[in-house]
């Protein structure tokens, strides 16, 4: 019953039609003889005609040698010989095969259409204090929405007001409700779970999250691998070829060895039977296809299956820092007091000064104060030094080392050997101490490095615009063998175009970054991967395999569900061949019947099919996600509340 209700009305129908020929089938063996063959031809063109009709519509355009056509031949040939009941068989066999086909293919691609179920049909425009409810196509930049719970986040965009959990999995594949605060950064497709959200629109829907996601998948199809192109033109070939062998088959043994020819002849239906390439023609595009919605299903979006096979030959994976291996957003990592000075009232004063200014570092001393930020007068931004300002009499300075010099603080000492920002604070020109910020390492990356090292891939690289004290701590404290600091967007390129060189034909080179300096280099890599979640538009864009969660593990993951993908078609090619062989050799000598034939055709199609939907069964592993430290972050705001 659960197998009827996933039909869809046309599947239902056909099978009616095949029922209706199975019931008139066991009627024919109780009606007298001379009606039952007009029985069988009715039956037969019941059961056989849309394949006829496509065999004869493929004829007029030129297609001769397809599946219908070898069916149509093989079954006319045994009507022709008498063979009336297997000829029918042969048929509704071939049809009840197509209707499991259709289940299964329906079945891969429901997969991914409801994953990526996230469409929005409305957005409740905020407009002279009226909501008004518009579709999303008519929202512009600045626009402001209102989203209820249960809604889904119409645009992209940056929470105005308001405080709620999102449900993410259609973008991200994350089960965990994500908490959203104001000035947090919202995706379309997102449903707001328990609040209501105030959003401001950060782009128009034609380019929004949502939509993007939908091209993606939608084009990913068009762009075949090598093994898909090489069965088309491997079934162009193989058709022909084993007509002409059929026609022999038939034709040599009555009119050279003096052999019966109607015995030949069914050998020769029995081989056009066993011999359609089903099997190999539907079930490999199949397992590609699979293979993106498995990865869907993950929250890696994988833009073509020419680029899932080029991951299953990944023999090198690079990667950005910034944004990748890194959250690419600063956090107070230390706090140096001088002279007696309490931690809270450095980071106090530091706050004050800062409250006013844009700069990110600025932005995170701000965030992680604890407390109430008091008002203050005469801000004075001063352009690659820091910030000065009054507060309640007294002059704060907040900035870098060459301010402190500038000023003539004395006592200030250069803090080295620092892998992030020192800012230094002084109050009415008397040091109280510095802050260090810094950009955190992401909690998974570890494991990410680890994980390719798991699957065999070894050669590792980081390339980096930072410093190369920044870069090689990074480097150091996540396993990576191979380090590339201060480099610019195109020094990335050349050292790609290096490993690619060195890599040669033994397998292909991924590159995995977020921001728009990497574009170039994601675009000349084998594989460009790019963060999706946070990553520039142009990143995702120009990019090959997008990671919806911005975790660096998945880059393990999508290379694993290629390796597997790749596996199961090729399972798929053997184990078809084998069986078509072994087949026609036991049809040509005539040990098989016209049942055995249905088997090789319609059977093995069936089981390739199977194999190639086990990927859409593939549960994302429970990898142990290493804790990497932020200890130093927790560690300041316990000390900081506490003093």
């Amino acid at each position: 019953m659960s197998l009827i209700k996933r039909m869809s009305p046309d599947e239902k129908k056909e099978s009616g039609v095949i029922a209706l020929c199975l019931m008139l089938l066991i009627l024919a063996h109780f009606i007298p003889k001379n009606i039952t063959i007009v029985l069988y031809i009715v039956i037969y063109i019941i059961s056989a005609y849309p394949i006829l009709k496509e065999a004869i519509e493929n004829i007029l355009h030129g297609k001769w040698f397809d599946e219908n056509f070898l069916m149509s031949v093989a079954t006319v040939g045994a009507l022709a010989i008498g063979q009336f009941s297997e000829a029918i068989a042969v048929m509704l066999f071939y049809r009840v095969g197509e209707i499991f086909e259709d289940l299964a293919i329906e079945n891969s691609k429901k997969s991914i259409t409801n994953l990526l179920d996230i469409r929005p049909e409305y957005a409740n425009l905020e407009l002279n204090g009226k909501l008004q409810q518009v579709k999303p196509e008519l929202l512009n930049k600045g626009d402001i929405i209102i989203v209820n719970p249960g809604e889904k986040i119409a645009v992209d965009g940056v929470v105005e007001s308001g405080e709620a959990y999102l449900n993410t999995a259609a973008l991200t594949g994350e089960t965990k409700p994500l908490l959203v605060t104001k000035d947090s950064q919202v995706l379309s497709g997102m449903i707001v779970e328990n609040s209501a959200l105030r959003i401001r629109v950060s782009k128009e829907y034609k380019d929004s999250t949502v939509v993007k996601i939908l091209e993606l998948v939608q084009n990913a199809s068009e762009k075949k691998t090598k093994t898909e192109n090489f069965i088309t033109k491997f079934s162009q070939i193989y058709t022909p070829v084993i007509v002409i062998s059929a026609i022999m088959l038939a034709s040599i043994p009555p009119l050279f060895l003096g052999q019966e020819f109607q015995v030949w002849l069914y050998r020769a239906l029995i081989f056009l039977v066993i011999s359609c390439p089903c099997a190999l023609v539907i079930s490999i595009p199949l397992s590609y296809f699979g293979g993106i919605g498995a990865s869907s299903r993950a929250g890696i979006l994988v833009k073509g299956s020419n680029y899932l096979e080029a991951l299953s030959q990944a023999k090198a994976v690079i990667f950005d820092k910034t944004g990748t291996l890194t959250r690419g957003e600063f956090f107070v990592t230390q706090i140096i007091p001088a002279n007696g000075v309490s931690k809270k009232e450095i980071v106090k004063l530091a706050a004050i000064a800062e409250s006013s200014s844009p700069h990110p570092i600025a932005r995170s001393i701000v965030k992680n104060y604890p407390g109430n930020i008091a008002r203050v007068s005469n801000v004075e931004e001063l352009v690659g030094l820091g910030v000065r300002a009054e507060y309640q009499g007294d002059t704060i300075s907040v900035g870098n080392m060459k301010l402190m010099n500038k000023l003539h603080i004395d006592g200030v000492s250069t803090i080295e050997d620092t892998t992030g920002t020192v800012v230094y604070v002084a109050l009415n020109n008397e040091y109280f101490g510095a802050i260090e910020v810094s950009d955190m390492i992401k909690t998974d990356a570890k494991v990410a490095i680890q994980g390719l090292k798991n699957v065999g891939i070894d050669n590792v690289t980081m390339l980096t615009g930072d410093k190369k004290i920044v870069g090689e701590s990074v480097a150091e404290k996540l396993a990576i063998p191979n380090v590339k600091t201060e480099l610019l967007p195109q020094d990335k390129v050349t050292e790609v175009e290096k490993i690619k060189s060195e890599i040669g034909d033994k397998g292909k080179v991924i590159f995995v970054g977020d921001g728009l300096n990497d574009t170039p280099v994601l675009a000349s890599a084998d594989v460009g991967v790019a963060m999706g979640a946070l990553g520039s538009d142009a990143a995702v864009e120009v990019a090959d395999v997008v990671l919806m969660k911005d975790n660096p593990t998945a880059v393990t993951r999508v290379i694993k569900i290629a390796r597997k993908t790749k596996m199961i078609v090729w399972e798929n090619i053997i184990f078809a061949l084998m069986v078509k062989v072994i087949f026609l050799l036991v049809g040509a000598l005539g040990i098989a019947t016209m049942w055995e034939a249905v088997f090789a055709d319609v059977g093995v199609t069936f089981i390739a099919i199977l194999n190639a939907l086990r990927l859409l069964k593939i549960k994302e592993e429970n990898e142990k996600i290493n804790k990497y430290p932020h200890s130093k972050t927790e560690k300041y705001k316990v000390e900081v509340n506490e003093a």
